[in-house]
């Protein structure tokens, strides 16, 4: 799944639009789904599951606020530390390196839903839901979009090096499992690697993916953009306020996305927690015409 990987074009097909499929890079994208049937013959226990969800969570948390309010959107500012802390986490989440990612989201931005928009949703479902990453054209990081990022060089090493981190995390979840076997003896590192990390990674994968796909869908419209954004409550729980996105599509700068008491946002909450602590500050919000013209 490395941007900058060189694979030969033997074997590719052909996504709508005359986009390459570049199914060898994308290897490791389908084990993961095919590793997803092991739960089937391992089963779950307690221990499990609450690991898997606190491995959701944490990178969860990376992406919606660090990946996207962060980095995208520069919604906030932050210690350089704590920027390539959840940095790391959110690489861990295997949706590719900072840099690309944000790069990608501001191309959105700029064109939604017309023809440059990486993930149109004109052109279907499952090209904005995950086809339009799997084609070798959308591998590269555009880096005039994101120079403002690069003049990290540990942004840039890490987007450079993405598979560092997922390789990492699921090193650290397997020696969790082999460590907790002694005290749980139906627990070991090959299941918790299952449960811990391939499991939680691909949920959220595609609860991101939902955001790009759905969410220019199904919902409502709280306000009239240019785009076809919609929220939806549902996906803004699953993805920790992301789904709150007509609101983020009329206003991006915020590092808010539920604009509304009524609207939960747990990345807005783990943020404000980060900014009591000490490491975020600057949070922008909507301002007061935005709120009122949401709430007519």
């Amino acid at each position: 799944m490395h941007p900058s990987l060189s694979v030969a074009s033997v074997g590719e097909g052909r996504a709508p639009g005359g986009e390459s499929v570049a199914w060898l890079r994308i290897s490791p994208f389908i084990a993961l789904h095919l590793a997803c049937l092991a739960p089937a013959w391992l089963g779950v226990n307690a221990v499990e599951l609450g690991v898997a969800a606190a491995s959701y969570a944490v990178r969860a948390f990376a992406i919606s606020v660090f990946y996207h309010r962060c980095f995208s959107h520069r919604a906030f500012r932050t210690h350089r530390a704590v920027q390539f802390a959840f940095a790391f986490l959110g690489a861990a989440a295997t949706q590719r390196g900072p840099l690309w990612w944000a790069a990608h989201h501001r191309l959105h931005h700029a064109h939604a839903d017309t023809g440059a928009d990486p993930h149109s949703s004109p052109r279907g479902f499952l090209w904005s839901h995950m086809q339009w990453f799997l084609c070798r054209e959308n591998f590269r990081t555009p880096l005039y979009r994101v120079r403002d990022l690069a003049r990290f060089p540990e942004l840039a090493w890490l987007n450079r090096y993405d598979l560092v981190a997922p390789v990492v995390f699921a090193a650290a979840i397997f020696a969790l499992g082999a460590s907790l076997e002694p005290a749980f003896p139906e627990t070991d590192g090959w299941r918790m690697l299952v449960w811990g990390y391939v499991v939680p990674t691909v949920a959220l994968m595609h609860a991101t993916f939902l955001v790009n796909s759905l969410s220019h869908r199904i919902g409502r419209r709280r306000f009239a953009t240019a785009d076809g954004s919609r929220n939806n409550a549902w996906l803004a729980l699953l993805t920790f306020g992301e789904g709150w996105h007509n609101n983020h599509h009329r206003h991006a700068a915020s590092a808010r996305l539920g604009f509304y008491w009524w609207q939960l946002d747990l990345g807005w909450l783990g943020l404000r927690l980060l900014a009591k602590l000490g490491l975020a500050w600057d949070l922008r919000t909507p301002p007061a015409p935005v709120l009122e013209e949401g709430a007519r």
